[in-house]
């Protein structure tokens, strides 16, 4: 009776197929290798965690760019203001703006800080985003500070 076919090891490095010892080729890092394989892990983390930022980031510049009617290097300028104005790292306050469209909440700081900034630029005027007040307010054209002072 022929023996069943045993398991084979893969064939990247993990041992030599179907002997079940390790390949020699193939070695534990060093402490010094340990130390790099950790600090290149904790790297890959934070270009995982900037790529989600930047996404954030470049939705908020939207949300500035439609709302003030800029351009896209003026939006930037606007978040960038803003995070310095109100001692917020950028990223959260692009994720704040970018929820705000979606809820209509905007912070005080950061609503007075976008206002201001809008009106340095001379934002030409944008629809309401305020909020649940908005409601109350006549219809007619807004300015850009309109958008960002509630009524």
């Amino acid at each position: 009776m022929e023996e069943p076919d045993t398991p084979k090891a893969p064939e990247h490095g993990c041992g030599r197929p179907g002997s079940g010892t390790p390949d020699p080729e193939v070695t534990m890092p060093t402490d010094g290798e340990a130390d790099r394989i950790l600090q290149l892990e904790e790297e890959v983390q934070q270009l995982k965690e900037a790529v989600v930022s930047h996404a954030v980031v470049d939705q908020a510049i939207g949300v500035v760019v439609v709302l003030g009617r800029l351009s896209p290097d003026q939006g930037w300028t606007v978040l960038r203001e803003i995070s310095q104005h109100t001692n917020v790292k950028l990223r959260d306050v692009a994720g704040t703006i970018v929820a705000s469209g979606r809820t209509g909440v905007l912070p005080q700081g950061i609503r007075a800080e976008l206002r201001k900034a809008l009106d340095r630029l001379g934002a030409p005027g944008c629809p309401d985003a305020a909020g649940p007040a908005a409601a109350a307010r006549p219809a007619g054209p807004f300015r850009a500070r309109d958008a960002v002072t509630g009524p």
